[in-house]
């Protein structure tokens, strides 16, 4: 089945943020997402879920373990389990990127707070 941002079932995160789960199942998850400018994601890890974040275009910034890290169109940054996480889109225009997990992050997210973050 090819599926694509016009077939896959849309869904809303944080604040205006987009997603389109591309490959979902108890072994894998692949999700499409969008965030606009000036939006991050609530500090978090996964018990038992490991990720690839992969950049399709803008520029991602990382809080990992309380340390920044920027990945760049193009860059993937993976993300172990139990490791302490979020992503902003501090530039001017959309970003857009795949987060690949394994398995399923649906029930293993804990969510922590806003962090220390740039926004």
């Amino acid at each position: 089945m090819i599926t694509s941002t016009e077939n896959a079932e849309h869904y809303t995160w944080g604040d205006q943020c987009d997603g389109w789960p591309l490959l979902l199942s108890d072994n894998l998850s692949v999700i499409q997402e969008r965030m606009p400018p000036a939006t991050s994601e609530q500090l978090h890890y996964h018990e038992r879920a490991q990720q690839v974040f992969y950049i399709l275009s803008g520029t991602a910034t990382f809080e990992v373990e309380g340390q920044a890290q920027t990945v760049l169109t193009g860059q993937s940054i993976h993300i172990t389990a139990n490791t302490k996480h979020r992503i902003f889109n501090n530039g001017e225009a959309d970003l857009h990127f795949l987060v690949i997990s394994e398995p399923k992050t649906r029930g293993d997210r804990v969510n922590l707070g806003l962090g220390v973050g740039t926004t």
